[in-house]
């Protein structure tokens, strides 16, 4: 009688299974890399659409008139001084190849105006550019040392001819056009700015305008980062309101 002996031959162990993860996690960051380079300009763009200010205008310019001769208006004339208003600047940045509006605003502004024989004769504005602010701090920053606000804190518009006044009764608007100088930075500027004057009250004036610039014109360079540059043009934005001095 014979015995049959089976020897038994351990399970080899199942093969090690790759590890994929390190894959599929770089190919999704590299995913998300693509898509942060080709949303994430339009999705900046959209985001600044709502924080740009609407322009400066005056709401009743749409029925403006061109004075044509002085004002006979006495309670017109003499010294006016700037009792409030809001000025600023607006231009275009460029993100990845979306434009994107920005707006600084400030509520620093203070002047002197004078009317002799129904035309206004004499004008100067000053803008405190240290408190013209837009949406972002490091953009601001980058804003004053480009004007060198540490040295020369002020824009300055100063009107270097008379303006016609015919017809500024309570309730009018006037479109005009304000022939000056202005200065940034400590280099002047010729300019022609349009603008609108509405006499809000028998004591109260408005003058509302936009004046567009060069930046180069003022010797500043418009800043360019690769990514985001800075328009050369834009616009100097004003609205501010007067009393009798």
């Amino acid at each position: 009688m014979s015995s049959t002996s089976t020897t038994a031959h351990p399970a080899r162990p199942p093969a090690p299974r790759r590890r994929r993860w390190p894959w599929v996690l770089l190919a999704v960051l590299v995913v998300l890399g693509l898509l942060a380079v080709l949303v994430g300009p339009r999705l900046y763009a959209r985001l600044q659409e709502g924080r740009a200010a609407a322009p400066l205008s005056t709401p009743a310019a749409g029925g403006a008139t061109t004075p044509t001769a002085a004002a006979t208006d006495p309670a017109l004339e003499g010294a006016w001084t700037v009792t409030g208003g809001t000025a600023g600047y607006r231009v275009d940045e460029v993100l990845n190849g979306q434009d994107v509006t920005v707006t600084g605003r400030t509520e620093q502004v203070t002047g002197d105006l004078t009317v002799t024989g129904g035309q206004l004769t004499d004008a100067t504005v000053a803008v405190d550019l240290a408190s013209v602010a837009t949406d972002s701090g490091n953009r601001d920053g980058q804003f004053r040392r480009l004007l060198g606000v540490e040295e020369d804190p002020d824009a300055t518009f100063t009107l270097t001819g008379p303006v016609p006044l015919g017809g500024l009764d309570v309730g009018a608007v006037l479109a005009v056009t304000l022939p000056g100088t202005l200065e940034v930075g400590g280099r002047e500027l010729a300019v022609q700015a349009p603008a609108t004057v509405e006499r809000t009250a028998a004591d109260t004036v408005t003058v509302t305008g936009a004046v567009p610039v060069t930046w180069s014109d003022l010797g500043v360079q418009a800043p360019d980062l690769g990514f985001v540059s800075v328009e050369d043009t834009g616009t100097v934005e004003f609205a501010v309101t007067a009393a009798p001095a």
